[in-house]
């Protein structure tokens, strides 16, 4: 069984986040704050890392960099929940290493629905040549694209960054990310390469194109 450990201050929000976590089936354990959650995690990870931004006795972003540099925890599925709401707070946690974040208030279901998209994702066995997204199909092998079946021709890079936008469809991709992944760090140019890349990329999935989503200040999305 899938585990997820909650780390939030607030006795009220992590009751009814464990509760809600409990009873669509995961083990859950809760932590007021980060000495308490580090204690824990020398003994047992779990699969997913529910982690508040504003802790009693550190920074979450200071929690997350200190996960981000144990080679045990670098590949750990880790969604921040802030109830700060400006874009920067949200750029800060996903580029310290965050794979999602979620601001207060937030549903219970969103939540969950958020929790099982990033651990599908991160599933190891999640290494499928063909993605499909509503009638998008990308062929990693094959370096094929479709859509509602009529093969479209896609450059090099467009096909890398839809397959990367698809392969972690539901979570948002930092400008950054996306420009170190697909362009590699000694890319020297503006951002701009990457919009002209998504705007071509739309144009080419027509109707689909709707899936790419941006994220204002943020990055893109496919969904």
């Amino acid at each position: 069984m899938q585990s997820v450990y909650v780390v939030e201050d607030d006795a009220n929000i992590r009751e009814i986040e464990l509760f809600a976590l409990k009873n669509s089936g995961y083990e859950t354990k809760g932590f007021e704050c980060a000495e308490d959650f580090f204690k824990c995690m020398q003994k047992e990870k779990p699969s997913l890392i529910l982690l508040d931004i504003m802790l009693p006795d550190e920074d979450g972003i200071s929690v997350l960099k200190k996960l981000r540099a144990d080679p045990g925890c670098r590949s750990l599925p880790i969604i921040m929940v802030t109830a700060k709401t400006t874009e920067i707070d949200k750029v800060k946690g996903l580029d310290s290493g965050a794979d999602d974040y979620i601001t207060k208030p937030f549903g219970v279901m969103e939540l969950i629905s958020r929790i099982k998209a990033l651990l599908r994702r991160t599933e190891p066995v999640e290494q499928e040549d063909s993605l499909m997204l509503g009638d998008i199909v990308l062929s990693k092998a094959k370096r094929s694209c479709k859509v509602s079946g009529t093969a479209l021709e896609l450059t090099y890079k467009e096909f890398e960054l839809l397959y990367l936008l698809l392969q972690n469809a539901g979570l948002v991709q930092t400008r950054d990310m996306l420009m170190e992944k697909i362009w590699g760090t000694d890319f020297i140019g503006e951002s701009r390469t990457l919009d002209v890349h998504i705007k071509t990329l739309r144009k080419k999935l027509g109707e689909s194109g709707r899936h790419i989503k941006t994220v204002r200040n943020v990055g893109y999305l496919a969904e």
